[in-house]
């Protein structure tokens, strides 16, 4: 019995200390935290729209090179993978950095803020990376660099993912995940396991946020097509107003999250976006377009929402004389955390940035396409502290003054590190 409780003593002993930051890499993580952070202000005083990440994908790819690394580039038409071998053979690994920003104004008075405008969709606007994507791409540049150093640690392969076009891509283009994956990138050498982070303007710095399972949404875009009759402002009763049955249709959306979802079950939103007619005060218009989005984070309210919606959308504008169709895209599935992957992993989290920094959070309705990439290969996803410590409130992400402090990257890049090796070495 005695020599039995060792040998578990041992075990335990062994287990745990793989589990914990390796000297070297942390030593790696400190040295590089300043380079990082000056390739994420790079990358956000310019920053690239989807699919248009021409110069972001040159200045990753010259790098992963410079560390000898296998890279192709065009993945996507702008994604960039990098392939580290280890010293010895066994799992492959990915890690992915999205790298697109969006068409946002910056507010923010920073000596690196964005000054890039553009003309997006027929609308002049600034271009800005509002939701950290400059800091994630940038964290994985120093997660290659270290782990290409230590090449002797790996055992198996790490391939780096840069994936473009995570906010979706232009209207008629294919983009972002599902097309590296159509593309390929899970294969040769094909991938067991993938991990992400996502930085997190409102969780605090030294912090990791994490669930299990469904953990963001599985987001659609709709278009909501509705016709009516023209005629003078001044006599609606000889027209049908589309404007008037689109503000039916937008509240008889709304029953449906309150009368026809199972809310216990999780969450679910219909929001619309953006409503276009009309040309002049005076004048009720024939045509009015309506644009939105649906996020669920359960399949059959998923499958009872796209139902009513057909359902509900025409029968509102034949009640009111008019007609309308209905269009659903789908942009990201439910992003899933695969609960033994997960449960795998939790040790790593914790043990670098310490179980009392590590939290066991609910869903969100955001969405992530890396969930196309969990739908093919078991994932983890997690969220990184980008607040700055002593303050109470943070700008949204995708809004003008997000703002991200940068002391919070250094923990990612050891994070990343560490996931790559103990999920190849144990």
């Amino acid at each position: 019995m005695k020599k039995i409780c060792i040998f578990l003593f041992c075990l335990f002993s062994i287990n745990n200390y793989s589990q914990s930051i390796d000297p070297e890499i942390e030593k790696e993580a400190n040295k590089l935290e300043q380079q990082v952070i000056e390739w994420r202000r790079d990358f956000h005083e310019h920053p690239e729209l989807s699919n248009r990440e021409f110069k972001t994908a040159e200045k990753i790819a010259k790098h992963l090179r410079s560390l000898g690394l296998e890279v192709q580039t065009g993945v996507a038409k702008t994604g960039v993978v990098g392939i580290l071998k280890g010293n010895n053979s066994g799992k492959v690994v990915a890690l992915r950095a999205d790298i697109d920003a969006l068409p946002v104004t910056e507010r923010n008075e920073l000596p690196f803020k964005s000054e890039v405008t553009t003309d997006f969709l027929g609308t002049n606007t600034g271009v800005m990376h509002a939701c950290g994507h400059d800091t994630h791409t940038a964290i994985l540049m120093g997660v290659a660099e270290i782990l290409s150093k230590n090449k002797d640690k790996i055992n198996g392969t790490v391939k780096f993912i840069f994936q473009p076009a995570e906010e979706g891509p232009p209207p008629g283009e294919k983009g972002g995940a599902s097309l590296m994956i159509e593309e390929g990138v899970l294969k040769n050498p094909d991938v067991d396991a993938i991990f992400g982070l996502h930085i997190n303007s409102g969780t605090p710095v030294g912090t990791v946020r994490y669930k299990p399972e469904g953990t963001m949404a599985a987001v659609e875009r709709f278009v909501i097509n509705v016709k009516g009759k023209q005629t003078h402002g001044s006599a609606p009763w000889s027209g049908t107003d589309p404007i008037l049955i689109s503000a039916k249709i937008i509240d008889g959306l709304q029953t449906i999250i309150s009368r026809d979802s199972k809310l216990v079950d999780g969450a679910a939103v219909i929001t619309v976006g953006k409503i276009t007619s009309g040309v002049r005060f005076n004048i009720i218009p024939e045509t009015a377009e309506m644009i939105g989005t649906i996020r669920t984070l359960d399949a059959d309210m998923k499958a009872t929402i796209l139902r009513r919606m057909n359902e509900m959308v025409p029968a509102i504008a034949k009640a009111y004389g008019g007609t309308a169709t209905v269009e659903i895209q789908n942009n990201t599935a439910i992003t899933y955390n695969d609960p033994e992957l997960t449960n795998k992993m939790l040790p790593t989290l914790q043990n670098i940035a310490g179980k009392d920094k590590v939290e066991l959070v609910k869903a969100t309705t955001g969405g992530e396409d890396f969930s196309f990439f969990q739908e093919v290969v078991p994932g983890f996803y997690f969220f990184l502290g980008g607040q700055a410590l002593g303050t109470t409130e943070a700008a949204p992400h995708h809004t003008p003054d997000f703002y991200i402090d940068e002391s919070g990257m250094l923990l990612g890049v050891k994070v990343m590190s560490q996931l790559a090796l103990d999920y190849l070495n144990n």
